[in-house]
């Protein structure tokens, strides 16, 4: 079957902003942030009590991968803080990261210079803008990334930093052989899934085609919780789409009871379940109960299977499949995947009622 899919010149004429041209290049972003992570000054014996990453959207997803696979190997607590002020028991004993892709996200500035109020041991990833303003007036070790990315296309280096600077610190054993495998399957993966690849033998385009029309819903579980979130995200952003995510176990405490209600309804969904060849038996049999007694309700049921042998590999390959998929789901729609016009809007509508940023130009004087 030909579809618009595969046809370069209509797919070109589409994705104006040529985001499949920075979906091929994932991989050759990831080893720039190994090498820029590898650079910056910062101390090699660290001891925190807990660490905390701050950021929005984009800048944020870095921080909840980094959490999902370290959740069962590292031994102090780790959260994403997605607002702007720190939680409560962040103080000097606390590794502060902010991430912000443009350098200009107000609740990652705000949540920066509470971190610096609270003397917690800070570090910046950022392209510029405020925060690497900020970075240098204060002295704050930071990686200054490339700008004119879109901030999704970012998260190599809003991820793949944060390992390589922890391992320099004394807080991980050696990560190179899973950062490097996790690049080999982003690699792989994308080759099968690329533009030049024919739908019948490209499992995203497939994907695509099978979701032109709904809404996805994906269920992830444990390490792909912060994957599922991913693909919800990039279905908004780059198909222009509602989308929602949500988890196994606990999805069968709740969220299945909405599974209830008519067909009109729930025949406008369609869930993409993440899977993975070492799932725990009790995941495993609760994802299959579910989908024999519930999801028959939904207009499809689909899957991503998990490739590779660690657990970072396994969690890229799933994300590499769903970036893809959002993108061609817009082709289909005839949209541009790149633009972001609401998000655009929302930004000035606020800036025209309240400065934040002059608010913290402020606060910076007073900390100088």
């Amino acid at each position: 079957m030909v579809t618009v899919l595969d046809q370069p010149e209509k797919v070109k004429k589409i994705d104006k902003s040529d985001m499949l041209s920075h979906l091929m290049k994932t991989p050759d972003y990831c080893r720039d942030a190994i090498n820029r992570a590898k650079q910056v000054k910062v101390p090699e014996k660290m001891k925190p009590n807990n660490i905390v990453i701050a950021g929005m959207g984009g800048s944020a997803i870095g921080g909840e991968i980094l959490q999902d696979w370290l959740r069962d190997e590292l031994p102090i607590p780790l959260e994403v803080c997605k607002d702007y002020t720190l939680p409560a028991y962040a103080n000097k004993d606390t590794l502060f990261f902010a991430n912000s892709y443009s350098g200009n996200t107000e609740e990652t500035l705000s949540a920066f210079l509470d971190a610096i109020r609270r003397k917690c041991m800070t570090i910046t990833i950022t392209s510029g803008g405020h925060m690497l303003s900020f970075s240098k007036e204060l002295q704050v070790p930071h990686i200054t990334i490339p700008r004119q990315l879109p901030s999704r296309v970012a998260i190599p280096y809003l991820f793949f930093s944060l390992p390589v600077l922890m391992e320099r610190m004394g807080l991980l054993p050696s990560v190179e052989e899973e950062l490097q495998e996790a690049i080999q399957v982003l690699k792989k993966v994308g080759e099968e899934n690329s533009p030049k690849i024919p739908t019948e033998d490209n499992q995203a385009k497939k994907l695509a085609l099978e979701l032109v029309e709904t809404i996805p819903i994906i269920y992830g579980f444990r390490q792909y919780q912060s994957v599922a979130h991913r693909l919800k995200t990039q279905f908004n952003e780059n198909s222009k789409v509602p989308s929602k995510h949500d988890v196994f176990p606990e999805l069968n405490h709740n969220e299945t009871v909405g599974w209830e209600a008519p067909e009109l309804l729930t025949k406008n969904y369609s869930i993409i379940l993440i899977r993975d060849p070492g799932e725990p038996p009790e995941i495993r049999h609760r994802i299959e109960t579910t989908k024999s007694l519930v999801l028959h309700k939904a207009k499809k049921v689909l899957e991503i299977h998990a490739r590779g042998e660690g657990k970072l590999a396994k969690m890229f390959s799933v994300l590499r499949v769903g970036d893809f998929a959002s993108v061609y789901l817009a082709i289909l729609q005839g949209v541009d995947p790149t633009p972001v016009k609401i998000i655009d809007e929302v930004k000035r509508e606020l800036g025209k009622k309240f400065s934040m940023v002059e608010k913290l130009k402020a606060e910076l004087t007073a900390l100088r």
